[in-house]
């Protein structure tokens, strides 16, 4: 029996469903990085969605871009995600170019420098989701070394998972996923992530928490700017490993703040939670002892 691609067929029920393949190409690495495919099947158990991940790592060059994007073409997918630092740099922006010749629907995920590139990336018909609270690392060698690496980005992690950044990733690809399955006409999203568009997700009760998230992530988005100085417009030690030093501070506050905006939504006992079902439906609560029929 001759299947299409996009059909499995669940041998015990007989029902045929919709599978959506995703694919997901990472170079470089941003705050979001590490779980932007994880935030679609937190549980491991969607029945509509495939999803394949290729990274480079830590590096974004020439290189790394001729390799991985042949590869993920190869999984043919049915929606495409690239995620990396600045897509206006040389390599990215090369990806892009590369990405928009292909009739696949490709959204570009990165940080505040990305905004440089949004007049070209709607020109390519490319969707994006630039999140400005997803900032640049401190890396001068004198400073950051692994363990502060994951440090970083374990603040930048708390920071946009408590502010509702995730949440709307999540369910930005949720709403194509859906219309991808339902064979509805799509249009890729075009997103700038501010405070407010990130906490309008979150679903914060208290406006005291509400007031903390702001804070934590616009304190977020200004890290980006001492790191950008330190990394690439100072040449003094003295002047620059100071500066980094003081970027990963403001990242720690701004995480400290984030989770002390969720411990007020704790003790209110009106934490938002969304997980999916099997089907990929979204469902929805706060109260903590609620459960789902």
């Amino acid at each position: 029996m001759k299947i299409d691609k996009k059909i499995e067929i669940n041998l015990r029920s007989g029902v045929s469903e919709m599978v959506v393949k995703i694919g997901i190409v990472k170079i470089g690495n941003i705050g979001t990085s590490p779980i932007i495919d994880l935030v679609l099947d937190e549980r491991a158990d969607r029945n509509d969605v495939d999803v394949r991940t290729i990274g480079a790592g830590a590096k974004m060059g020439k290189t790394q871009v001729d390799d991985i994007l042949p590869k993920i073409n190869a999984f043919n997918p049915d929606l495409m995600i690239f995620i990396s630092p600045n897509p206006n740099a040389e390599q990215p922006k090369r990806a892009r170019e590369i990405l928009s010749k292909t009739e696949i629907p490709t959204i570009i995920i990165g940080d505040g420098p990305g905004e440089k590139a949004i007049y070209e990336m709607t020109q390519q018909q490319l969707g994006y989701i630039l999140i400005r609270a997803d900032p640049m690392i401190g890396a001068r060698r004198e400073f950051l070394d692994a363990t502060e690496m994951a440090l970083f980005n374990a603040y930048v992690l708390k920071v946009l998972s408590i502010t509702g950044a995730f949440r709307l990733v999540q369910e930005t690809i949720d709403d194509l996923i859906n219309k991808l399955n339902n064979h509805e006409k799509i249009k890729l999203p075009e997103i700038v992530v501010t405070a407010e568009l990130a906490a309008s997700y979150a679903g914060f009760k208290n406006p005291y928490a509400l007031s903390k998230a702001l804070a934590a992530y616009n304190i977020a988005s200004h890290v980006s700017e001492v790191d950008v100085r330190a990394c690439f417009r100072t040449n003094e030690p003295h002047i620059y490993i100071p500066l980094v030093t003081a970027a990963h501070e403001m990242m720690q506050a701004a995480a400290r703040l984030a989770e002390e905006a969720r411990e007020i939504e704790k003790s209110n006992d009106t934490v938002l939670r969304t997980p999916h079902k099997k089907d990929g439906t979204l469902l929805r609560k706060t109260s903590l002892m609620d459960y789902f029929d």
